[in-house]
């Protein structure tokens, strides 16, 4: 669990997110009733907002400026809302409920839905394209980050290998999956807040290894919410995974809590030999993670693995 102390950091900045969510919301939304509201909904709608935390906490601490980062952690957060838009679509995981709200396709049509995720990738390029605070060198080296999260080398590539994957089938690789789909958004997150701090390549490298090993962690966590998570609890759909290729079908819930454990503390050990013992980082990652615990029970009983 994170201290009082940092929690209470982490509620400012989740706040301050929030808002600016809220402000670029509006100026990305635009006019025409159906899709500006398909828009403000699905960026607004709430969620752990991961991303951006952690390109806030990176850059301040490697005492990096806080009004830029939050932005361009905003610009990774409507990414990733713009990709689970497009997840959602009958086309691909047909969902019906995303952040304990109808899915944007259900709720607004999937022309507005398709639309809306297009607006939202503009966005967030725009704004990083023209964040304040930093100069043309780091506001090209962020958009290089941010376009390389999304395309045939990032999450693009991922949710394809996703979809057309299955359980059994020759080659399958969870592991690479989850690298692309999940951890590419991530590192990007981690390497935008490092970029802004202008970080030495020693700390670029060393955040990266983070973000990858906290990129797996969250994947796994987000598998085995799919089988034993409460939709009502959770905010969405669960068994949307059905016969893809993942690491807890292929090596069961006991088997992913295992790799997942490895993870986090492959990422908790990274975090410290960065920035020291007692980070904010570190403890945004207990409460990120808390009531796992509980959720591998679940699950397992959901096995039939015994407990004792």
């Amino acid at each position: 669990m994170p201290t009082p102390s940092h929690a209470d950091h982490l509620e400012e900045l989740r706040h301050r997110v929030n808002n600016r969510l809220s402000e670029l919301a509006v100026q990305v939304a635009g006019h025409d009733a159906g899709l500006s509201e398909a828009i403000s909904s699905s960026l607004t709608a709430g969620g752990k907002r991961l991303r951006p935390l952690l390109t806030a906490l990176v850059c301040e601490d490697l005492g990096g400026p806080l009004a830029p980062a939050i932005d361009a952690g905003c610009a990774a957060e409507m990414v990733h809302t713009a990709s689970l838009i497009l997840d959602d679509l009958p086309c691909m995981d047909d969902a019906q409920m995303r952040r304990g709200q109808p899915t944007t396709h259900r709720a607004y049509g999937e022309d507005a839905a398709i639309l809306a995720a297009i607006a939202l990738l503009s966005g967030a390029f725009s704004t990083v394209s023209t964040l304040r605070g930093t100069d043309a060198v780091t506001r090209n080296e962020l958009t290089k980050i941010l376009s390389g999260a999304v395309g045939t080398r990032g999450l693009v590539a991922g949710q394809f290998r996703d979809l057309r994957s299955a359980a059994g089938a020759k080659g399958a690789d969870p592991e690479a999956v989850n690298a692309l789909k999940t951890g590419a958004l991530i590192g990007a997150s981690v390497a935008m807040g490092a970029a802004i701090a202008r970080a030495d390549t020693m700390r670029k490298r060393a955040l990266a290894d983070f973000a990858e090993h906290l990129g797996h962690a969250f994947q796994l966590y987000d598998d085995l919410l799919d089988t034993s998570g409460d939709p009502l609890v959770i905010g969405k759909d669960i068994g949307k995974d059905g016969a893809k290729a993942t690491l807890q079908r292929q090596e069961g819930a006991a088997g992913a809590q295992v790799r997942l454990n490895q993870h986090l503390d492959a990422a908790h050990a990274t975090l410290e030999s960065v920035f020291g013992r007692d980070c904010r980082m570190s403890s945004a990652l207990d409460g990120v993670f808390q009531g796992q615990a509980a959720l591998i029970v679940r699950a397992r009983r959901t096995e039939g693995v015994s407990l004792s």
